[in-house]
């Protein structure tokens, strides 16, 4: 039922336009009541960005089932993936989207709408990680709009292009400006460890060795 209202209603866009399609056609063209339109969509924007939800959600789980071990920048760019992926599954779809937006300016905000969320969602995750250290609010913040940035980068050649594109090399290029300007140090009282070689003569007594082990240590 939601894929076929979701087919009827682009159908009509494209024949009639956005604007003079209205949800008792799409309904009618679906051969179901209004009130099956409103069980699965809230209003006739929501029926241009029927996966969004279904993708926050997830991208969302992903980031909430992230370890310690798992370094921030990284998961978040991870996360950002499953954003394009949602877009590529269905080529045909998303290009047909991207040039209805285009055309629609309400459209355009409600889409604007949805990107905040994801930026929300990668910024809400960065803070929770980089509580505590200094600007960590004001780094999750900017690294989090810099990663919407690089995906909406990569998605938007990815639909000028009619789809045929490498989507996921182009976010891939990307993020990794992101991760090279951004990706966390590790915290300032680990300190990488020193490694000493010392070379000996085989048969050197041991308080030579020592002693040239010593000499070392003291060196800066």
């Amino acid at each position: 039922m939601r894929d076929a209202l979701v087919a009827a209603a682009f159908q009509l866009f494209l024949e009639r336009g956005y604007e003079q399609t209205t949800v008792d056609d799409i309904v009618a063209l679906a051969g179901v009541g209004r009130r099956s339109f409103f069980r699965y969509f809230p209003s006739k924007e929501d029926v241009v960005f029927p996966d969004h939800e279904r993708c926050l959600a997830e991208m969302t789980a992903f980031l909430a089932d992230s370890g310690e071990e798992d370094e921030p920048v990284q998961r978040v760019c991870d996360a950002v993936r499953i954003v394009l992926r949602m877009y590529t599954e269905n080529p045909t779809f998303s290009v047909q989207r991207y040039r209805l937006t285009k055309k629609v300016p309400g459209l355009r905000a409600y889409e604007l709408s949805v990107v905040w969320r994801y930026e929300r969602a990668f910024a809400d995750h960065l803070r929770a990680r980089l509580e505590g250290r200094p600007d960590g609010t004001l780094q999750a913040d900017v690294i989090a709009a810099a990663v919407a940035a690089a995906h909406n980068n990569a998605l938007r050649s990815w639909l000028r292009s009619d789809g045929q594109g490498d989507a996921s090399a182009a976010l891939d290029h990307a993020l990794g400006y992101v991760q090279q300007a951004f990706t966390t140090p590790p915290p300032e009282d680990e300190e990488p460890e020193d490694v000493v070689v010392v070379v000996s003569r085989r048969r050197a007594p041991l308080w030579r060795v020592v002693q040239e082990i010593e000499s070392a240590l003291a060196q800066d």
